[in-house]
């Protein structure tokens, strides 16, 4: 009993001495950008417990102005006009490039990035920031790619494109992890097409030392 209490009690310091960090993850973001974002938290070298919720961004806003996030990583800063009073941390930006399967990669890569002109794709959703990028990059360039698949969930979209269904966009930085979790590789870039990440804080200064981490890592 004697060594049960003193479990207990060991059980219970450790804990208090561990680093919690709750993140908001906006719906829309690739599942392994999210991943690049956060993982820079876990290399202070002391305990983290790490929650990562999932939502619309509104609803992660009004969540992190009743202080039940300490966090929200975004694709896009927070509009203006809205109520709650936060701000916005650019964390840095990427390149956005084409990939797919090595065998639609070697044949859409030749005359890129006119061969994406009635080339299959899969396409986020029109709400997101990515999909707004990708239209207007599309229009400008005169090129109409045929859309044989929108999708919300990224993870699932590129569960399609690794079947061969069709080409698809996303951020330069997560490249080897398409190539290792998918096996897709690069058809090209899409010249002067950025795609930029947020994170959204209620305090101007950032006092929590994980996302104090996440902004220096991901800034570096």
């Amino acid at each position: 009993f004697s060594l049960g209490r003193d479990l207990r009690q060991t059980l219970k310091e450790r804990s208090l001495r561990q680093l919690r960090l709750v993140a908001g993850i906006v719906d829309v973001m690739p599942k392994l950008t999210a991943f690049h974002l956060l993982s820079p938290a876990y290399k202070l070298g002391e305990p983290l417990r790490l929650i990562c919720r999932q939502d619309r961004p509104e609803r992660l806003i009004a969540q992190l102005a009743v202080h039940e996030l300490d966090v929200v990583l975004s694709d896009a800063p927070i509009p203006p006009g809205t109520k709650v009073r936060a701000f916005n941390h650019l964390l840095g930006e990427s390149a956005v490039a084409i990939f797919a399967p090595a065998k639609l990669a070697r044949r859409y890569r030749a005359r890129f990035p006119t061969s994406l002109e009635g080339a299959p794709m899969l396409m986020p959703l029109e709400h997101t920031m990515l999909r707004r990028s990708l239209d207007g990059w599309l229009a400008a360039h005169q090129l109409r790619p045929s859309i044989v698949g929108e999708f919300e969930d990224s993870a699932l979209l590129k569960v399609f494109a690794r079947s061969g269904v069709g080409l698809f966009a996303a951020p330069v930085i997560v490249a080897d992890e398409l190539r290792a979790t998918y096996d897709c590789e690069s058809v090209g870039e899409l010249s002067g097409l950025q795609e930029r990440f947020y994170a959204i804080t209620v305090d101007r200064r950032i006092r929590n030392p994980a996302v104090a981490a996440i902004c220096q890592s991901a800034r570096a």
